[in-house]
């Protein structure tokens, strides 16, 4: 079994990011902004935890991993259901997620973790994972990059 690269696995890493954001609204409270509706976070937050159900359920038919960690133990590339709109629908449910909490906070400082997130997680989760499912998968998994983006 190969393993990624990855040291952080992504819900901890959601932990951390969610904690930042936290410290920069509490550091830079200058920086808050006006009221956002409740149902427009409620909403977000739903689409966050949905995207991420979607992606598992697709993998559970597949009868393949869902484990980030251990991406050649994928006897199955998933394209269909929700992956065919994006490649990452897990980690882009993450995304929204974070931006839900962010508007929570109501701090402009707090939102800098969500690019703070994509970049991480594009280098240190997301690329390592797509050399592993190239390798695993060939041309298949390279014609589905090129119909499919990373995010959306």
């Amino acid at each position: 079994m190969k393993a990624l690269e990855l040291k952080v696995p992504p819900l901890l890493l959601i932990i951390v990011v969610a904690a930042l954001m936290y410290g920069c609204a509490v550091l830079f409270p200058e920086v808050r902004f006006g009221w956002v509706p409740h149902w427009i976070r409620i909403l977000l937050l739903a689409v966050g935890i949905l995207l991420p159900l979607l992606g598992w359920v697709e993998f559970r038919k597949a009868n393949t991993t869902v484990d980030p960690r251990i991406p050649d133990k994928s006897s199955t590339l998933v394209t269909r259901g929700i992956y065919r709109w994006t490649r990452n629908p897990m980690y882009l449910g993450f995304l929204v997620i974070l931006f839900a909490w962010g508007l929570s906070l109501h701090n402009m400082a707090a939102l800098l973790g969500l690019p703070l997130y994509m970049f991480y997680m594009n280098l240190f989760q997301i690329k390592p994972e797509e050399r592993q499912l190239e390798s695993h998968f060939g041309d298949s998994y390279r014609d589905y990059k090129k119909r499919v983006g990373r995010w959306w």
